[in-house]
C-alpha cells in the first residue's frame, strides 16, 4: 500500500513538472521580450535616421559641387568673343551676391548686315550669310561697329533667304549695313529666398524664364581680382577683372531639432581665372 502510495505521488509530481511555465516565468520572459524588442527599435531608428541625414548630406555636397563648377565654367567663359561696348560681368553685391556672364555661343560665323535697315522694325537682311545656328525663338544680339553698340532681340522668323525678322520688338534704330549679328549667351545666376525654408539657386538664360539649378543653397558671393591687384566686391569695369572667387554655402533639406544649429551646412570656395577679358 505505501509502495502504491509513493508511485501516485511520484507520477503527480511528474505531472506537476510537465505542466508548462509559471505566471511569473512567463511575465519574465514577457519583459525581456520587451526590453530586446525596445532596444533594437532603438539601433534601427537610430540607423534609419543617421542613414537619412547622411543622404541629406550627400545631396547637400553633390548641390554644392555642381553649383561651383557651373559658376566656374562660365566665368571662364565670359566675354568670349563679346564686342566691344557690351560688359562680359555684370556683378551685385547684394548678399547673396548675383552675376550676369556673357559670351558668344559660336552659333553664327561672321554674319553681318548686307543691307541698312530701312527702319527699326525691318527685318535684318543677311543676303549670302549661313544663318543655319539661328532658330525661331532664339535670342539673338546685333552691334554697330560704328558706334560700338548694340542690343539683344528675339528671333520671330529666320528665312532661307538669309532674313532674321524680330516681329515682337522692334529695335531701338535702324541698324547700318556692316551691323554684326551674333548669337550671344547670357547667364544671370542668384539666390531665390521667396521660401526662406528652401532657397535655391536660379539660372536665367537670355530673356527665359529662371530655372531651379541647385537646391538648398543660402549664399552666394565673389570677389573680384583687378589688373591693380585690388579685391573688390564689384568690378568698376569688367576688363580689369583678372579673378574672380567663388564661395557657395548649402544646408541640408530638412532642420534637425536634435541638431544644435537645426540645419547642417557646407561651404566650397574656388578661384577662377578669366580666359577672355582684359587679354588685349
Amino acid at each position: 500500500m505505501c509502495r502504491e502510495k509513493n508511485r501516485i505521488t511520484e507520477t503527480a509530481d511528474g505531472f506537476r513538472r510537465n505542466a508548462g511555465f509559471t505566471i511569473i516565468e512567463i511575465l519574465i520572459a514577457v519583459f525581456l521580450a520587451g526590453l530586446i524588442t525596445s532596444a533594437a527599435m532603438g539601433l534601427y531608428l537610430t540607423q534609419r535616421k543617421q542613414l537619412s541625414v547622411q543622404e541629406e548630406v550627400t545631396d547637400m555636397q553633390s548641390n554644392i559641387r555642381a553649383a561651383t563648377a557651373e559658376l566656374a565654367t562660365k566665368i571662364r567663359m565670359a566675354g568670349y568673343k563679346v564686342p566691344e561696348g557690351l560688359d562680359a560681368i555684370t556683378a551685385w553685391n547684394t548678399d547673396p551676391d548675383s552675376i550676369l556672364l556673357v559670351y558668344d555661343s559660336d552659333d553664327l560665323r561672321d554674319v553681318q548686315l548686307e543691307w541698312p535697315m530701312p527702319r527699326p522694325s525691318a527685318e535684318l537682311r543677311c543676303d549670302g550669310h549661313d544663318l543655319s545656328g539661328l532658330n525661331e525663338g532664339d535670342w539673338a544680339y546685333v552691334w554697330d561697329p560704328n558706334t560700338k553698340t548694340g542690343e539683344f532681340f528675339l528671333v520671330t522668323q529666320v528665312q532661307n533667304s538669309g532674313h532674321i525678322q524680330h516681329n515682337t520688338m522692334p529695335l531701338s534704330k535702324a541698324y547700318p549695313a556692316g551691323s554684326m549679328v551674333m548669337k550671344l549667351q547670357r547667364f544671370k545666376y542668384f539666390i531665390d529666398q521667396t521660401d526662406a525654408n528652401h532657397p535655391n539657386l536660379m539660372v536665367q538664360y537670355d530673356g527665359y524664364a529662371p530655372q531651379v539649378y541647385a537646391d538648398n543653397i543660402t549664399q552666394l558671393n565673389f570677389l573680384y581680382s583687378l589688373s591693380s591687384g585690388n579685391v573688390v566686391d564689384v568690378p568698376p569695369s569688367p576688363n580689369l577683372v583678372r579673378e574672380v572667387e567663388i564661395s557657395v554655402a548649402a544646408r541640408n533639406d530638412r532642420p534637425d531639432n536634435e541638431f544644435h544649429e537645426q540645419y547642417r551646412t557646407r561651404m566650397l570656395t574656388t578661384g577662377v581665372k578669366v580666359r577672355n577679358i582684359g587679354v588685349n
